[in-house]
Parts: structure tokens; C-alpha cells; sequence
């Protein structure tokens, strides 16, 4: 079954047809911006395509509670357009049980580090809470990506991450007083990848100084912190294109609306 960027603009429209808060209509925007731009190519919607989408978010490292979220809009448009059929049921109710950071706590984690001189923990910090990658992607940070000034991911949905600015510069410096000319930013003495569990200690030593709980220094707390920055800077944008909007039909209302006794 093919799916229409129309269709689904139809759907919001008749959500605020029937009353639907602005905020509302916005969050299944872009709930349903994610589920489209997932579609594989001609747009078509599969049997397989929803359980695909769910495990790809998954992967990523989404909560169980966004993946709701974002399968409860896609549900209910499919519901709109009678295609129940390819309708897919909610992840069990999973408590995200993983410790919130804060955008200071973050940021006293980097000032530690730069007042203990420990300029490897700094970066790695740095990584997952600006990229959001996974340990895993670690090796993928290579000099010659920094040089590009991109990070390619594949799986899933596969992504971009630019990588460019101040902190860049910073990962290219520390690599050059490594003695690091090519390959994985980040190794070992021996040269080998860093696993989860050094990665994970190296951040947590700075704990105690930073005042910031253990449980809250590793890497998944990091990249909570970068999805639920992006989402806030979605959040914040969404509204302003909303005002924008409203602005414009407001002054074209002024200049050429039909009069309104």
C-alpha cells in the first residue's frame, strides 16, 4: 500500500478539524515526519514495515516510551486511512530505568576533567553527549572522518554526523599528540578499540569531582542527554515555524482578507 505525504496532511488537518491542541498536532507531525521518512523507496507500506521501523528505533537506543509514542500516531493514521491491518501492537511497558543527566551535570563533567588534565576523558564526555553514538561506533571516529568532517553510520536507518567547529578541532589535536595519523581516534596503548567497560571507567573517575552520582557517568546517559537535546531543539523550532506561520496569515488576512462584518 502506497502512502501519500497528502494523506498524511490530510489526517493532521481533520485533527484539528476535530479539535486537536496545536501541541498535539505538532507531536503527530513529527512522529508521522519520522514513520514517512523511514518508508522504504516508492513509499510503500508492507507487512514488515512497522515491526522494521520499531526494531530499527530500537537499535538506536530509543526508549520503549517514544517508540509508543511514535507507533500510537502511526497507528492512529493507519486507523484513518482503514489500513488496520497493518497496524502494529505497543511495546510492553518497560520502565526507562537509565538515570537522567543534566544538561550541568554535563557540563561539571567536562570542567573536572579539564582540572584534572585527563583531556581523553574530556573528549570521550564530549563524544556521546554531542553525536550521540553508541560504543560500538567508537572505531568509526577516525582521523581521516574528522578530516572529511562527517561521520557516516550505517544500520538502521543509517545517518550523517557532521563533524566540524571547535570540537573537531579539538578531537584532530588530541589525535596529533597521540602520535595518531590515521584510523580509530580513540585505542588503547596497544592500539586496540576501547571497550564499553574502559570507556564507561575513564568517564566515571571523574564522578567525585564533578559531583555528579556514578550511575549518571556512561555513555547511555550521555546520548539520553544528546536525544533529549535534539528534541527540545525540534521542539523549539517547531513552535517558531508555528509562529512564523501564524504571523504570515495574520498579515496576509490584514492586506487582502475579505471583510468580516
Amino acid at each position: 500500500m502506497e502512502i501519500s505525504w497528502e494523506q498524511v496532511k490530510e489526517y493532521l488537518e481533520s485533527l484539528k478539524i476535530k479539535g486537536c491542541v496545536p501541541g498535539s498536532i505538532q507531536s503527530y507531525r513529527h512522529n508521522l515526519e519520522q514513520f514517512y521518512q523511514a518508508l522504504p523507496e516508492g513509499k510503500v507500506l508492507e507487512a514488515d514495515t512497522l515491526p522494521h521501523w520499531r526494531d530499527s528505533m530500537r537499535e538506536k537506543g530509543y526508549k520503549p516510551s517514544t517508540i509508543n509514542q511514535r507507533l500510537v500516531s502511526v497507528n492512529c493514521l493507519l486507523a484513518y486511512l482503514k489500513l488496520w491491518e497493518y497496524q502494529l501492537p505497543l511495546c510492553p511497558d518497560v520502565t526507562d530505568t537509565q538515570p537522567e543527566l543534566t544538561r550541568s551535570e554535563y557540563l561539571r563533567l567536562l570542567s573536572a576533567a579539564r582540572v584534572l588534565r585527563k583531556k581523553r576523558s574530556y573528549l570521550l564526555v564530549k563524544v556521546f553527549a554531542c553525536t550521540g553514538i553508541a560504543v560500538r561506533e567508537l572505531p568509526k571516529l577516525t582521523v581521516e572522518a574528522l578530516k572529511e568532517g562527517r561521520l557516516a553510520l550505517t544500520g538502521g536507518e543509517g545517518r550523517i554526523i557532521p563533524l566540524t567547529g571547535p570540537f573537531s578541532k579539538e578531537l584532530l589535536d588530541y589525535a596529533r599528540q597521540e602520535g595518531i595519523k590515521a584510523g580509530p581516534v580513540f585505542v588503547t596503548r596497544n592500539g586496540r578499540n576501547l571497550n564499553r567497560t574502559g570507556v564507561t571507567a575513564a568517564i566515571q573517575r571523574l564522578a567525585q569531582d564533578a559531583r555528579v552520582a556514578p550511575e549518571k557517568c556512561n555513555p547511555r546517559c550521555l546520548q539520553k542527554l544528546y536525544r533529549a537535546t535534539q528534541e527540545q531543539i525540534r521542539q523549539n523550532i517547531a513552535l517558531l515555524v508555528d509562529q512564523a506561520h501564524d504571523r504570515l496569515l495574520e498579515q496576509e488576512q490584514l492586506t487582502i482578507g475579505w471583510e468580516v462584518i
